[in-house]
């Protein structure tokens, strides 16, 4: 998906730079807060990322509830969990994130993407970031 179509399609706007978090992603990535943490006790965040940017590969980690949700709204992109199959990415779909299960998630390499990030409540709650999603990695999930 071409920026300016992908500018249409995003209605939760494309934020400012994700300068905070850049050294876990590969590429540029934006956030755009949807909610105050201190009004909706939660992370609720519009998170755009260009043709082929992911985060590196992280766990949110937690001893009771805890874990995310994507839900995605604007172009293509991918989401995997260790040892698993990628998962091709598109509007509307809802992805599921344990707490404690390490993943990523980013754009495909010719689209832009965009999801809504759900940071959900739990206890004692901490995200690890660990090793980048490699070129090599990346490269073999196609299109």
């Amino acid at each position: 998906m071409k920026k300016q179509e992908f500018d249409r399609a995003n209605v939760f706007g494309l934020g400012n730079p994700n300068e905070a978090f850049a050294k876990y992603f590969i590429g540029n990535s934006y956030l755009n807060p949807l909610a105050k943490i201190e009004d909706a006790n939660l992370f609720l965040a519009n998170v755009t990322f260009e043709p082929s940017c992911r985060n590196n590969w992280h766990i949110h980690k937690s001893s009771k509830g805890g874990g995310q949700l994507l839900i995605c709204t604007a172009g293509s992109g991918w989401y995997q969990e260790e040892g698993k199959e990628a998962v091709s990415l598109k509007p509307g779909m809802v992805i599921t994130i344990p707490a404690n299960v390490k993943h990523w998630h980013g754009a495909k390499k010719d689209s832009w993407f965009s999801h809504i990030a759900v940071e959900v409540p739990g206890e004692n709650t901490s995200n690890e970031w660990c090793e980048p999603v490699s070129d090599e990695e990346y490269d073999k999930l196609g299109e």
